[in-house]
Protein backbone atom coordinates (compact mmCIF):
# COMPACT_ATOMS: atom_id res chain seq x y z
CA UNK A 1 0.00 0.00 0.00
CA UNK A 2 1.07 3.25 -0.90
CA UNK A 3 0.35 6.70 0.07
CA UNK A 4 1.14 6.67 4.14
CA UNK A 5 -0.53 8.63 6.00
CA UNK A 6 1.69 11.62 8.13
CA UNK A 7 2.24 11.03 11.75
CA UNK A 8 0.97 12.87 13.82
CA UNK A 9 -2.22 13.23 11.33
CA UNK A 10 -4.35 16.25 10.98
CA UNK A 11 -7.55 14.79 12.71
CA UNK A 12 -4.94 13.24 15.67
CA UNK A 13 -3.43 17.14 15.81
CA UNK A 14 -6.99 18.44 15.81
CA UNK A 15 -7.57 19.72 12.17
CA UNK A 16 -10.88 19.55 10.86
CA UNK A 17 -11.94 20.74 7.38
CA UNK A 18 -14.68 23.24 8.05
CA UNK A 19 -17.83 23.77 5.96
CA UNK A 20 -17.69 26.66 2.82
CA UNK A 21 -20.94 28.72 4.56
CA UNK A 22 -17.88 29.43 7.34
CA UNK A 23 -16.03 32.49 7.28
CA UNK A 24 -13.59 33.35 4.73
CA UNK A 25 -10.39 34.70 4.83
CA UNK A 26 -10.30 35.47 1.03
CA UNK A 27 -11.07 32.88 -1.84
CA UNK A 28 -7.94 31.93 -4.08
CA UNK A 29 -8.87 31.45 -8.13
CA UNK A 30 -6.73 30.92 -11.16
CA UNK A 31 -7.03 33.30 -14.34
CA UNK A 32 -7.93 31.45 -17.11
CA UNK A 33 -5.50 31.03 -20.45
CA UNK A 34 -5.90 27.48 -21.58
CA UNK A 35 -7.12 27.86 -25.27
CA UNK A 36 -8.20 24.55 -25.46
CA UNK A 37 -10.13 24.77 -22.77
CA UNK A 38 -12.35 27.21 -24.44
CA UNK A 39 -11.00 26.86 -28.39
CA UNK A 40 -12.64 30.55 -29.71
CA UNK A 41 -14.08 31.72 -26.58
CA UNK A 42 -11.25 32.11 -24.06
CA UNK A 43 -11.92 35.65 -23.68
CA UNK A 44 -16.10 35.31 -23.34
CA UNK A 45 -14.69 32.77 -20.77
CA UNK A 46 -12.65 35.15 -19.23
CA UNK A 47 -15.17 37.93 -18.84
CA UNK A 48 -17.39 35.49 -16.86
CA UNK A 49 -14.62 34.86 -14.70
CA UNK A 50 -14.14 38.69 -13.72
CA UNK A 51 -17.76 39.27 -13.45
CA UNK A 52 -17.37 36.24 -10.72
CA UNK A 53 -14.41 38.29 -9.21
CA UNK A 54 -17.04 41.79 -9.05
CA UNK A 55 -19.77 39.54 -7.16
CA UNK A 56 -16.92 38.37 -4.94
CA UNK A 57 -14.59 41.12 -3.94
CA UNK A 58 -17.13 43.14 -2.34
CA UNK A 59 -17.23 40.95 0.74
CA UNK A 60 -13.38 39.16 0.71
CA UNK A 61 -10.08 39.14 -0.50
CA UNK A 62 -9.96 37.54 -4.26
CA UNK A 63 -6.25 35.76 -4.77
CA UNK A 64 -5.53 35.29 -8.43
CA UNK A 65 -2.74 32.91 -10.22
CA UNK A 66 -1.19 34.78 -13.17
CA UNK A 67 1.77 33.37 -15.34
CA UNK A 68 3.22 36.41 -16.00
CA UNK A 69 3.03 40.19 -16.39
CA UNK A 70 1.17 40.75 -19.22
CA UNK A 71 -1.37 37.93 -18.15
CA UNK A 72 -1.88 40.10 -15.20
CA UNK A 73 -2.20 42.92 -17.09
CA UNK A 74 -4.46 41.30 -19.41
CA UNK A 75 -6.67 40.53 -15.88
CA UNK A 76 -6.77 44.03 -14.92
CA UNK A 77 -8.50 45.30 -17.72
CA UNK A 78 -11.15 43.00 -17.59
CA UNK A 79 -11.51 43.21 -14.05
CA UNK A 80 -11.60 47.09 -14.07
CA UNK A 81 -14.31 46.63 -17.36
CA UNK A 82 -16.21 44.26 -14.92
CA UNK A 83 -15.99 47.09 -12.57
CA UNK A 84 -14.04 45.30 -9.45
CA UNK A 85 -14.12 47.11 -6.44
CA UNK A 86 -11.91 45.15 -3.46
CA UNK A 87 -8.77 43.70 -2.54
CA UNK A 88 -7.73 41.59 -5.14
CA UNK A 89 -3.88 40.48 -4.87
CA UNK A 90 -2.07 39.08 -8.04
CA UNK A 91 0.57 36.34 -7.58
CA UNK A 92 2.90 34.90 -10.54
CA UNK A 93 2.17 31.52 -9.92
CA UNK A 94 1.75 30.03 -13.14
CA UNK A 95 -0.52 27.17 -13.86
CA UNK A 96 -1.69 24.65 -17.00
CA UNK A 97 -5.56 25.84 -16.38
CA UNK A 98 -8.17 27.76 -14.46
CA UNK A 99 -9.29 25.08 -11.90
CA UNK A 100 -8.48 26.41 -8.78
CA UNK A 101 -10.84 23.72 -6.69
CA UNK A 102 -9.29 20.65 -7.96
CA UNK A 103 -5.35 22.11 -8.28
CA UNK A 104 -5.53 24.46 -5.03
CA UNK A 105 -4.36 23.41 -1.49
CA UNK A 106 -7.78 22.23 0.80
CA UNK A 107 -7.45 24.26 3.53
CA UNK A 108 -8.14 22.86 7.44
CA UNK A 109 -8.89 24.75 10.86
CA UNK A 110 -7.98 23.88 14.12
CA UNK A 111 -11.27 23.74 16.65
CA UNK A 112 -14.82 24.28 16.35
CA UNK A 113 -16.49 26.25 14.41
CA UNK A 114 -17.89 28.07 17.28
CA UNK A 115 -13.88 29.46 17.93
CA UNK A 116 -13.35 32.78 15.69
CA UNK A 117 -9.15 32.33 16.03
CA UNK A 118 -8.62 28.91 14.70
CA UNK A 119 -4.99 27.88 13.46
CA UNK A 120 -4.71 26.98 9.61
CA UNK A 121 -3.22 23.49 7.71
CA UNK A 122 -3.13 23.49 4.09
CA UNK A 123 -3.08 20.00 2.95
CA UNK A 124 -1.50 19.46 -0.51
CA UNK A 125 -3.03 15.80 -2.31
CA UNK A 126 -1.22 14.63 -5.71
CA UNK A 127 -3.08 16.26 -8.93
CA UNK A 128 -3.16 14.21 -11.98
CA UNK A 129 -5.36 16.11 -14.11
CA UNK A 130 -8.63 13.99 -13.34
CA UNK A 131 -6.80 10.79 -14.63
CA UNK A 132 -4.32 11.84 -16.70
CA UNK A 133 -6.61 13.81 -19.41
CA UNK A 134 -5.07 16.60 -19.70
CA UNK A 135 -1.41 17.06 -19.66
CA UNK A 136 1.03 18.62 -18.29
CA UNK A 137 -0.53 19.53 -15.17
CA UNK A 138 3.21 20.23 -13.28
CA UNK A 139 2.07 23.73 -12.77
CA UNK A 140 -0.65 23.03 -11.31
CA UNK A 141 0.38 20.28 -8.91
CA UNK A 142 2.91 23.14 -7.49
CA UNK A 143 0.31 25.45 -6.24
CA UNK A 144 -0.27 23.99 -2.98
CA UNK A 145 2.80 24.41 -2.35
CA UNK A 146 3.18 27.94 -3.16
CA UNK A 147 -0.38 29.51 -1.69
CA UNK A 148 0.72 27.59 1.93
CA UNK A 149 4.03 29.48 1.40
CA UNK A 150 2.76 32.65 0.55
CA UNK A 151 0.02 32.46 3.48
CA UNK A 152 2.80 31.18 5.61
CA UNK A 153 0.88 28.69 6.95
CA UNK A 154 2.07 24.59 7.72
CA UNK A 155 1.73 22.29 5.28
CA UNK A 156 1.28 18.51 4.90
CA UNK A 157 1.41 16.42 1.97
CA UNK A 158 0.31 13.11 0.97
CA UNK A 159 1.05 10.92 -2.19
CA UNK A 160 -3.10 10.62 -2.80
CA UNK A 161 -4.57 11.96 -6.14
CA UNK A 162 -7.65 14.05 -4.53
CA UNK A 163 -9.62 17.05 -6.38
CA UNK A 164 -11.16 19.57 -3.57
CA UNK A 165 -14.23 19.10 -5.98
CA UNK A 166 -14.85 15.41 -5.41
CA UNK A 167 -15.58 16.37 -1.87
CA UNK A 168 -17.85 17.96 0.39
CA UNK A 169 -18.33 18.23 3.79
CA UNK A 170 -20.86 20.03 6.47
CA UNK A 171 -18.25 21.16 9.14
CA UNK A 172 -19.79 18.67 11.79
CA UNK A 173 -18.09 15.15 10.39
CA UNK A 174 -19.61 14.44 7.37
CA UNK A 175 -18.38 14.16 3.83
CA UNK A 176 -19.58 13.75 0.73
CA UNK A 177 -18.05 11.81 -2.31
CA UNK A 178 -18.84 9.65 -5.01
CA UNK A 179 -18.01 6.46 -6.18
CA UNK A 180 -17.39 6.97 -9.92
CA UNK A 181 -14.70 9.41 -9.11
CA UNK A 182 -12.75 8.81 -5.61
CA UNK A 183 -13.13 4.71 -6.31
CA UNK A 184 -11.78 5.32 -10.78
CA UNK A 185 -8.76 3.20 -10.97
CA UNK A 186 -7.19 6.50 -12.56
CA UNK A 187 -6.83 7.90 -9.38
CA UNK A 188 -5.19 5.94 -6.85
CA UNK A 189 -5.82 2.21 -8.52
CA UNK A 190 -3.73 0.59 -5.07
CA UNK A 191 -6.31 1.90 -2.76
CA UNK A 192 -9.01 0.27 -1.41
CA UNK A 193 -12.65 2.16 -0.65
CA UNK A 194 -11.51 1.57 3.44
CA UNK A 195 -7.46 2.82 2.03
CA UNK A 196 -9.35 6.01 0.95
CA UNK A 197 -11.97 6.32 4.05
CA UNK A 198 -8.83 6.16 6.37
CA UNK A 199 -6.84 8.99 4.42
CA UNK A 200 -9.91 11.06 4.18
CA UNK A 201 -10.76 10.79 8.07
CA UNK A 202 -7.25 11.26 9.18
CA UNK A 203 -6.17 13.96 6.34
CA UNK A 204 -9.51 16.07 6.63
CA UNK A 205 -10.75 15.43 10.47
CA UNK A 206 -14.11 13.71 9.62
CA UNK A 207 -16.27 10.94 10.48
CA UNK A 208 -18.36 9.38 8.46
CA UNK A 209 -18.02 9.48 4.28
CA UNK A 210 -21.16 9.14 2.65
CA UNK A 211 -20.78 7.61 -1.04
CA UNK A 212 -22.85 8.71 -4.16
CA UNK A 213 -22.75 6.91 -7.48
CA UNK A 214 -22.23 8.32 -10.79
CA UNK A 215 -22.22 12.28 -12.10
CA UNK A 216 -23.75 14.01 -14.26
CA UNK A 217 -23.28 13.51 -18.24
CA UNK A 218 -20.53 15.48 -19.76
CA UNK A 219 -18.99 15.64 -16.36
CA UNK A 220 -15.18 15.00 -17.43
CA UNK A 221 -13.93 14.27 -13.84
CA UNK A 222 -15.65 10.93 -13.70
CA UNK A 223 -18.11 12.43 -11.45
CA UNK A 224 -17.45 15.34 -8.88
CA UNK A 225 -19.78 15.88 -6.12
CA UNK A 226 -19.92 19.95 -6.58
CA UNK A 227 -21.92 19.14 -9.93
CA UNK A 228 -24.43 16.50 -7.80
CA UNK A 229 -24.97 17.13 -3.92
CA UNK A 230 -23.78 20.16 -1.76
CA UNK A 231 -24.08 20.55 1.76
CA UNK A 232 -26.01 23.73 2.93
CA UNK A 233 -26.21 23.35 6.60
CA UNK A 234 -24.99 20.80 8.88
CA UNK A 235 -27.00 17.51 7.80
CA UNK A 236 -28.71 19.17 5.19
CA UNK A 237 -28.18 18.71 1.42
CA UNK A 238 -29.36 20.39 -1.78
CA UNK A 239 -29.22 17.75 -4.35
CA UNK A 240 -29.68 17.72 -8.51
CA UNK A 241 -32.68 15.84 -10.27
CA UNK A 242 -34.03 15.66 -13.36
CA UNK A 243 -36.98 15.95 -14.14
CA UNK A 244 -37.04 14.53 -17.98
CA UNK A 245 -37.26 10.22 -18.15
CA UNK A 246 -35.71 10.74 -21.62
CA UNK A 247 -32.67 12.96 -20.33
CA UNK A 248 -29.52 10.90 -19.90
CA UNK A 249 -29.13 12.26 -16.37
CA UNK A 250 -32.58 11.16 -15.38
CA UNK A 251 -31.08 7.46 -14.04
CA UNK A 252 -28.02 8.65 -12.44
CA UNK A 253 -29.54 11.89 -10.30
CA UNK A 254 -32.25 9.91 -8.87
CA UNK A 255 -30.76 7.06 -8.28
CA UNK A 256 -28.05 9.53 -5.62
CA UNK A 257 -31.99 10.97 -4.60
CA UNK A 258 -32.64 7.37 -3.77
CA UNK A 259 -28.73 6.83 -1.40
CA UNK A 260 -28.96 10.47 -0.17
CA UNK A 261 -33.10 9.00 1.38
CA UNK A 262 -31.17 6.16 3.40
CA UNK A 263 -28.16 8.29 4.56
CA UNK A 264 -28.02 9.68 8.13
CA UNK A 265 -25.45 12.40 10.03
CA UNK A 266 -23.76 11.45 13.31
CA UNK A 267 -26.71 11.20 15.30
CA UNK A 268 -28.17 8.54 12.95
CA UNK A 269 -30.66 11.32 12.03
CA UNK A 270 -31.53 11.02 8.17
CA UNK A 271 -30.06 14.15 5.99
CA UNK A 272 -32.63 16.77 4.94
CA UNK A 273 -32.58 16.80 1.46
CA UNK A 274 -33.74 19.91 -0.65
CA UNK A 275 -34.37 19.21 -4.52
CA UNK A 276 -32.36 21.75 -7.23
CA UNK A 277 -33.23 21.40 -10.79
CA UNK A 278 -30.97 20.70 -13.41
CA UNK A 279 -30.68 23.28 -16.90
CA UNK A 280 -31.88 22.45 -19.93
CA UNK A 281 -29.12 20.47 -22.02
CA UNK A 282 -26.11 22.59 -23.02
CA UNK A 283 -24.69 20.87 -25.89
CA UNK A 284 -20.96 22.05 -27.78
CA UNK A 285 -20.04 20.31 -31.40
CA UNK A 286 -22.29 17.83 -30.25
CA UNK A 287 -20.92 17.96 -26.77
CA UNK A 288 -23.42 17.71 -23.64
CA UNK A 289 -21.38 19.71 -21.06
CA UNK A 290 -21.50 19.41 -17.59
CA UNK A 291 -23.65 22.48 -16.87
CA UNK A 292 -25.42 22.07 -13.62
CA UNK A 293 -26.81 24.52 -10.37
CA UNK A 294 -24.85 22.67 -7.88
CA UNK A 295 -21.87 24.30 -9.01
CA UNK A 296 -22.63 27.56 -6.54
CA UNK A 297 -19.81 28.71 -4.49
CA UNK A 298 -20.51 30.14 -1.24
CA UNK A 299 -19.07 33.46 -0.63
CA UNK A 300 -19.04 35.64 2.33
CA UNK A 301 -21.97 37.14 1.12
CA UNK A 302 -23.04 35.97 -1.45
CA UNK A 303 -23.69 32.57 -3.48
CA UNK A 304 -22.38 32.74 -6.90
CA UNK A 305 -24.62 30.53 -9.08
CA UNK A 306 -24.38 29.85 -12.52
CA UNK A 307 -27.05 30.23 -14.77
CA UNK A 308 -27.74 28.97 -18.54
CA UNK A 309 -30.14 31.13 -19.84
CA UNK A 310 -33.00 28.72 -19.76
CA UNK A 311 -36.65 28.77 -17.48
CA UNK A 312 -34.92 26.78 -14.93
CA UNK A 313 -32.87 29.47 -14.17
CA UNK A 314 -35.10 31.43 -12.04
CA UNK A 315 -36.47 28.40 -9.80
CA UNK A 316 -32.76 27.33 -8.95
CA UNK A 317 -32.01 31.03 -7.57
CA UNK A 318 -34.88 30.81 -5.77
CA UNK A 319 -34.63 27.21 -3.82
CA UNK A 320 -30.96 28.81 -3.11
CA UNK A 321 -31.80 32.05 -1.86
CA UNK A 322 -34.18 30.55 0.32
CA UNK A 323 -31.48 27.69 1.81
CA UNK A 324 -29.08 30.94 2.47
CA UNK A 325 -31.32 33.79 3.17
CA UNK A 326 -28.24 35.93 4.71
CA UNK A 327 -26.35 36.18 1.32
CA UNK A 328 -27.30 37.16 -1.84
CA UNK A 329 -27.61 34.70 -4.85
CA UNK A 330 -26.07 35.82 -7.67
CA UNK A 331 -27.10 34.44 -11.23
CA UNK A 332 -24.00 34.90 -13.29
CA UNK A 333 -24.73 33.46 -17.11
CA UNK A 334 -21.96 30.64 -17.40
CA UNK A 335 -23.25 29.00 -20.88
CA UNK A 336 -19.69 30.04 -22.43
CA UNK A 337 -17.63 29.01 -18.97
CA UNK A 338 -18.92 25.72 -18.83
CA UNK A 339 -17.55 25.18 -22.44
CA UNK A 340 -14.33 24.64 -20.28
CA UNK A 341 -16.40 21.98 -18.61
CA UNK A 342 -16.36 23.42 -14.98
CA UNK A 343 -18.47 26.85 -13.59
CA UNK A 344 -17.73 28.62 -10.01
CA UNK A 345 -17.41 25.87 -7.81
CA UNK A 346 -14.67 24.54 -10.06
CA UNK A 347 -12.71 27.68 -10.39
CA UNK A 348 -12.69 28.74 -6.24
CA UNK A 349 -10.94 27.20 -3.40
CA UNK A 350 -11.85 29.06 -0.45
CA UNK A 351 -9.34 30.10 2.60
CA UNK A 352 -11.23 29.81 6.04
CA UNK A 353 -10.86 32.86 8.58
CA UNK A 354 -7.97 31.47 10.97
Amino acid sequence: MSAPLPSPTPRQMGYRMPAEWEPHAATWLSFPHKEASWPGRLEAAQRTFAAMVAALATSETVHVNVNDEAMEAAARRLFDEARVDGDVRFHRFPTNDAWCRDHGAIFLVRGPASETTRGALATDWRYNAWGEKYPPYDLDNDIPRRMAEHLAVPRIALDMVLEGGSIDVDGCGLLLTSRACLLNPNRNPQLSEDDIELRLREMLGVEKILWLGEGIVGDDTDGHIDDITRFVAPGKVVTAVEDDPQDDNFRPLRENLALLAGMTDLDDKPLEVVTLPMPRPVVWEGQRLPASYANFYIGNRVVLTPTYGCPADDKACQTLQTLFPERAVVGIDCTTMVWGLGAFHCLTQQIPLA
